[in-house]
């Protein structure tokens, strides 16, 4: 019998965690040298597809050959043509465009391994080499640490590295901070600009915030639109210091969806792991306790112990 993996899923802004199912590891399959798409944000998050015959359709509509059933993928949203052993990509003058590696396709476009596709809210990976099998097992493991929309770590790996730090902060006697963030009045980005224009933001959040973390730290998506950065050996001054560098950075920058600019900001609580903590998720606490008294006290700001 094949078998399946499970990862977890977080409901875009809510803190509610939805059991996802990635379809048949084990089962053996045929590929081309064409490759195949893995989806990796979306419906069916680790379903595949394997790019055999020379046109694909991708949209919400029963025919196609990939279907995306989402309201904002149009119903026969892009096509992909096997041509000279490699695929095109092509808009078929969708509502909301058609993305490679987050570049709109206005004409037809070439597909090379590690691509990103994205179609309305659905996100894809293209596998090409000599393994695609391997490859393709390779990204459903990604899956289980990597959230597919924001490319950066999820809960799962955010509690299992903040688990191992804890330990050894406790066995060693050294400093560990930890900071909780979410932008505010997301649910109001999500009604006027759309589920697309929030997860614009998030996806160019996570991407702004991560050039700024150290390869020693972990930065993950916690759920919904709270962030949560694992800072090794800072000190809570110095973690509330990179906090603010963090809300100047989510005001400062320009977000452009469809040509208009959404403004956002964000409240971040910060803390730092003291003798009494007995276990991991103290420290999580005493974050998001700050978290809330930076939102009850106006938003926009950083709350840390005195």
């Amino acid at each position: 019998m094949a078998t399946k993996a499970v990862i977890g899923s977080v409901i875009m802004g809510s803190q509610e965690t939805r059991v996802t199912k990635i379809s048949k590891l084990n089962q053996p399959f045929s590929i081309s040298r064409e490759g195949c798409l893995v989806q990796i944000h979306g419906p069916t998050i680790g379903k595949r597809y394997v790019l055999d015959v020379e046109e694909f359709t991708i949209g919400r509509d029963a025919k196609n050959n990939i279907v995306v059933d989402m309201d904002n993928v149009s119903r026969r949203h892009a096509k992909l043509t096997i041509r000279d052993g490699l695929p095109h990509l092509v808009d078929l003058g969708s509502t909301n465009g058609t993305y490679l590696n987050e570049e709109e396709v206005m004409e037809e476009r070439m597909l090379k391994g590690g691509d990103l596709l994205r179609v309305g809210g659905a996100i894809f990976k293209f596998l090409q080499g000599n393994n695609v099998e391997a490859l393709y097992h390779e990204e459903i493991y990604k899956l289980t640490i990597i959230d597919g929309l924001t490319q950066i770590y999820n809960k799962r790996y955010f509690l299992e590295f903040l688990e191992r730090e804890f330990g050894r902060a406790k066995r060693y006697s050294r400093n560990l901070s930890l900071i909780m963030f979410d932008l505010d009045h997301f649910r109001a980005v999500n009604e006027k600009h759309g589920h697309l224009g929030g997860d614009f933001i998030l996806r160019e959040l996570a991407h702004a915030v991560s050039a700024f973390v150290r390869k020693e730290e972990c930065f993950a998506r916690y759920g919904g639109e709270e962030f949560a950065i694992v800072m090794p050996e800072s000190g809570v001054k110095n973690a509330r210091v990179f906090a603010e560098k963090l809300r100047f950075l989510a005001k400062e920058r320009k977000f452009i969806f469809d040509g208009k600019e959404i403004p956002i900001s964000l409240s971040l609580g910060v803390a730092d792991m003291t003798v009494e903590m007995k276990e991991a998720m103290a420290l999580v606490k005493a974050a998001d306790v700050q978290l809330y008294m930076a939102k009850r006290a106006g938003r926009d700001r950083v709350s840390s112990p005195p």
